[in-house]
This record gives structure tokens, sequence and C-alpha cells, in this order.
């Protein structure tokens, strides 16, 4: 079964533009690249986004939407504004789902989309772990 989230990965058309979009946005450069593509590893648990020229895309992968992946965030509003300041655009609005769970996405400069929350799950389990 799904025992979590492994890499995430977002096409761009320009991959040299979205990787250095990337590194600015999240402060680091990728941990492993090469023509073509690149990883990050990011957060508690070094989960990967990877960036792959859109040249090696699955067939009918392009258009923004179906599956979103959130990812926990600290501050939602200053990381929405910070992504906004970027260049990437609203696709959802920061909107509350219920008490502890607040989620918002963008579509980055490259037609990802990109989903960001505050989850009290997330938190409780990096509680429980430490």
């Amino acid at each position: 079964m799904l025992r979590g989230m492994a890499t995430v990965s977002y096409f761009a058309d320009d991959h040299a533009a979205a990787q250095a979009w990337y590194t600015e946005f999240l402060g680091v450069e990728p941990y492993f690249h090469r023509p073509g593509y690149a990883e990050f590893r990011l957060g508690d648990y070094q989960h990967e986004l990877g960036l792959i020229d859109r040249r090696y895309a699955p067939a009918g992968a392009g258009e923004p939407g179906g599956e979103i992946l959130y990812w926990h965030v600290d501050d939602l509003e200053a990381t929405v504004a910070r992504l906004h300041e970027l260049g990437a655009k609203e696709y959802e609005p920061i909107t509350e789902r219920g008490p502890g769970f607040v989620t918002a996405s963008v579509v980055d400069p490259f037609g990802n989309v990109l989903g960001v929350m505050t989850n009290v799950h997330y938190l409780s389990v990096l509680k429980d772990r430490s």
C-alpha cells in the first residue's frame, strides 16, 4: 500500500528557467541533476520535488487540474504571497477546510499546480515521531 510521498514531478518547457525559479522559491539548490531533470529534497522527511523537461512528460500531461499535492507550510499567507511575488498565479485561494486545515494552490510559471497548506495532522505526526 501507499507508504508516503516519494517524489512529485513538475514539468516545464524551459527546464533551466524552472530550475532557477524553484531554487529561488525554495532557497536551496537541487541535490541531483542531469540534463532535463533536477531534484530537490525538502522538508522534515526530505521528500523529493523533481523538475522534468516537458519533452519527457507522459502523453496527455499539460493542463493544470486533477490531483493537487499539498506541501505543509508553517506560514500559509507568507508562502502564498511569496509565490505570487515570483509570478505564480492563483489556482485556488486560501480556503479553510476545517479546524486546522487551510489550503491554497497556485499555478507556477511553467503550468504546474502547486498546493500548500497548514495541516494539524502533519504537525501531530511530526510531534509523535520526535
